[in-house]
């Protein structure tokens, strides 16, 4: 039966992660904070940023001047800095010839969404895309995910495809169940850990798994 998917973007669709890196390395020498290896680093793409340089040293009330430092590089290069993984195009198209309703549910700000999927190439396959805020109204996965339920009309069976925890939980808040991703930079111990269905190791096997 034909399904509605909600994709998460960066780490799911796009290993976005040299782009997000580069920009946070740029907000904690802002802040003269050591720069960590940047294996330690992947942790910055997917959740809400302003949390995660305080998780790295951040001072909490100045969080969100890091996210602005961070996105004075992002928007003009980082977010370009940025590749759709393998076959993710092949499985959207087989997805969508197969019935599906594929959207898109990520944190990163809707705006620099639509850029990316659109210099990408990867609009088409996608009835509506749903981000996050600039002002701050819609952070989590959680927001974006009840935002979108209420502008699109779904009567199917519902599901999550993402890469952390974070989409685990911020589905699971709506009782929506999520297929985790092992290709992007979340852990698949802490995805499992956090309820998710299933975990895909290759993009056939994600395309199976929606099929079940």
């Amino acid at each position: 039966m034909p399904k509605t998917v909600l994709f998460d973007l960066d780490g799911t669709l796009t290993d976005s992660g040299e782009g997000i890196i580069n920009c946070a390395i740029l907000g904690l020498q802002h802040f003269g904070l050591p720069i960590p290896p940047r294996e330690e680093m992947g942790v910055f793409v997917g959740p809400p940023l302003d949390k995660t340089f305080v998780e790295f040293g951040v001072p909490e009330d100045r969080a969100q001047e890091a996210v602005d430092v961070f996105r004075s590089r992002y928007v003009v290069e980082g977010k370009f800095e940025n590749i759709p993984y393998p076959g993710i195009r092949e499985a959207l198209a087989t997805l969508k010839a197969q019935g599906h309703r594929l959207f898109v549910a990520t944190s990163k700000p809707e705006v620099t969404a639509l850029e990316v999927l659109e210099h990408f190439d990867l609009m088409d396959y996608f009835e509506f895309i749903c981000g996050a805020t600039l002002d701050g109204t819609r952070v989590h996965k959680s927001d974006v995910i009840e935002y979108l339920l209420k502008k699109v009309s779904v009567s199917e069976e519902i599901l999550m495809v993402g890469d952390t925890k974070f989409d685990v939980l911020g589905a699971a808040h709506h009782g929506i169940p999520t297929i985790g991703v092992a290709w992007g930079y979340g852990s698949v111990a802490d995805m499992e850990q956090a309820g998710a269905k299933a975990i895909a190791h290759s993009m056939d096997e994600l395309v199976d798994l929606i099929n079940q």
